[in-house]
């Protein structure tokens, strides 16, 4: 039976558009793991003490959430579970009306780990049979491909970190990741069809992110120097496109983080999907 997490909402969760912003989604699926492993007896109570790394997220936003006194509905579950890695699926539903509303699903992925030896470790027996105890189907998910090799001309934006997106294990938390790959989509985007959401005024139209997959390969470290968000876009459709990203450290070129992304363009009056016109898809596939 799925664990359920009553998620409250916040003002300051909002965007320019006026909805929860996507990157703090996924912080309300980082507040759910939190609360479904701290709630379990040990050994499984206390694993967050010990080192559990995110790998991956796979996020499906299938309809916009807004500000209130109703706390978002999160049911999730564990889905799957390896020698040293296991996975979590969520639906996600604002319960603010008569009938409950999905409005986004999503999977985590994760792996034990070893903070004294720095290391991935194998999952106890006892974890393993916890973790088991719980195991359901994962979610459904509409697939997305992998992302491929950025060009050499991909859009280039810088992503400096903030004292506050350490995490207990003292690196950038994975949530933030999204917030680096966000703010590269939106420049790029911005830049290249003259839509920009958070300009002054309301604009005619904007986009949404309808599904995003981030892959994490390396820890970010709290530093001065700016690391780097390279962009590029990899498919066109009537009213979305897909787009590729990569975190990289533009001195050495190390690679942290790898995303594949689909927005689509809509209406803000309607929500409704639009197609984008023949300029912008042309900017687009440029």
């Amino acid at each position: 039976m799925p664990h359920r997490y009553d998620c409250p909402l916040r003002w300051a969760d909002l965007n320019a558009a006026g909805h929860v912003d996507h990157c703090v989604v996924v912080d309300y699926l980082q507040e759910a793991r939190v609360e479904l492993l701290t709630s379990q007896p040990a050994p499984l109570g206390v694993m967050l003490d010990e080192g559990v790394l995110v790998t991956a997220h796979h996020v499906e936003y299938l309809e916009q959430v807004f500000a209130g006194p109703v706390p978002l509905r999160i049911d999730l579950w564990v889905d799957q579970v390896g020698g040293a890695r296991f996975s979590i699926s969520y639906r996600l539903s604002d319960v603010s009306g008569p009938e409950p509303r999905l409005v986004a699903r999503a999977r985590t992925f994760l792996v034990s780990y070893d903070l004294r030896a720095g290391a991935m470790r194998r999952l106890t027996a006892e974890e393993r049979q916890q973790l088991t105890a719980m195991a359901e189907p994962p979610v459904e998910l509409s697939p997305l491909p992998r992302p491929g090799v950025l060009p050499a001309d991909a859009h280039r934006a810088s992503a400096r970190t903030r004292w506050s997106e350490m995490d207990v294990y003292g690196h950038v938390n994975n949530v933030k990741f999204f917030d680096y790959v966000s703010e590269a989509r939106n420049l790029l985007l911005a830049a290249v069809t003259g839509l920009d959401p958070a300009a002054p005024g309301t604009p005619e139209v904007g986009w949404v992110v309808a599904r995003q997959d981030l892959d994490y390969l390396l820890p970010i470290d709290f530093r001065r120097a700016p690391y780097e968000v390279r962009t590029a876009v990899e498919q066109v459709g009537r009213s979305s496109a897909r787009l590729a990203a990569e975190i990289v450290d533009p001195d050495d070129g190390r690679r942290f983080a790898r995303a594949v992304s689909v927005v689509v363009r809509v209406d803000p009056g309607t929500g409704r999907s639009t197609p984008w016109t023949d300029d912008e898809r042309t900017a687009l596939g440029r």
